[in-house]
């Protein structure tokens, strides 16, 4: 079986649940929704509503060859395929809270963020990643859009420029004393009895994808229910079971695909060309 994000976009099309069960573990309720929405990616991805335990586990293993942290990316690997990173808002407007991994273009194993499993899981030198962000309200799904970094981002450099920067000053300040770190900095000693230290860490953000598109996808207000995908047709293109999707937009009126400019994130004065799918349930 083929998974990727055709994969998942037909399985939700075809009445998946919208219900996100809070896993029993943790007293941290917005965690635990976090928590529940990845779960509910990775169904979606391998095709694993409705199994059992141990079947949806292997199901899980059979589709991807990583699952993160919190505090490593990527969220997901497909095997052979896709990186995914899974974000939760509770609001449609919210920004994404990216905190110390900055935006992706694509996801390399050279990245300094991301862990020994994850660069030893498969072969690969880059993925292209899907940001997978999710409105929850409720423990209910009530908006998911996907979009590629390579649509949503800028190319690494134009980031890390800024992270390198910021951290040469911080190296660079007279009279300090630095720890090697992958922060921006972490400066020891700072009082007179040099027992207190100082960690620099960048904290980024940004807008959701369903705020950056607006200028060509607008949800459907009364829907209980909206969901939004771009992939660009070069990407569209390297699929093999993108007609699955195709016939589903025969017999689903709330399912269309859509061909659409979008900005180039490197110079939006420049467009290419892209699939706009959209779904909702009223």
């Amino acid at each position: 079986m083929v998974y990727n994000i055709i994969t998942a976009i037909v399985k939700l099309v075809e009445g998946t649940t919208l219900s996100l069960d809070s896993p029993q573990a943790g007293h941290n309720r917005a965690n635990d929704m976090g928590t529940a929405l990845e779960d509910y990616i990775k169904d979606l991805f391998s095709d694993s509503f409705g199994l059992s335990e141990n079947e949806r586990m292997d199901k899980w293993e059979e589709a991807f060859s990583y699952s993160g942290n919190n505090s490593n990316p990527p969220d997901l690997m497909l095997k052979g395929g896709d990186a995914i990173e899974v974000k939760k808002i509770e609001t449609k407007g919210a920004s994404l809270a990216l905190n110390s991994s900055y935006p992706k273009h694509t996801l390399k194993s050279t990245n300094p963020l991301i862990n020994t499993a994850c660069r030893e899981a498969e072969e690969w030198t880059e993925k292209d990643i899907i940001y997978a962000v999710g409105v929850v309200k409720n423990k209910s799904l009530k908006s998911l859009c996907m979009v590629y970094g390579r649509d949503y981002c800028a190319s690494d450099e134009v980031y890390s420029k800024i992270r390198d920067r910021i951290r040469d000053s911080v190296i660079s300040t007279p009279g300090i004393e630095n720890e090697e770190t992958k922060e921006l900095g972490h400066i020891n000693k700072v009082d007179p009895l040099g027992i207190t230290y100082l960690r620099v860490r960048g904290m980024w953000g940004k807008e959701n994808p369903m705020k950056e598109f607006r200028y060509i996808y607008t949800p459907v207000d009364d829907a209980k229910f909206n969901f939004m995908c771009i992939i660009n047709d070069a990407k569209w293109e390297s699929f093999t079971n993108n007609d699955e999707l195709v016939k589903l937009t025969k017999t689903h009126d709330n399912l269309s695909i859509i061909n659409v400019k979008i900005k180039n994130p490197d110079n939006p004065i420049k467009h290419y060309n892209a699939k706009l799918i959209k779904f909702h349930i009223v």
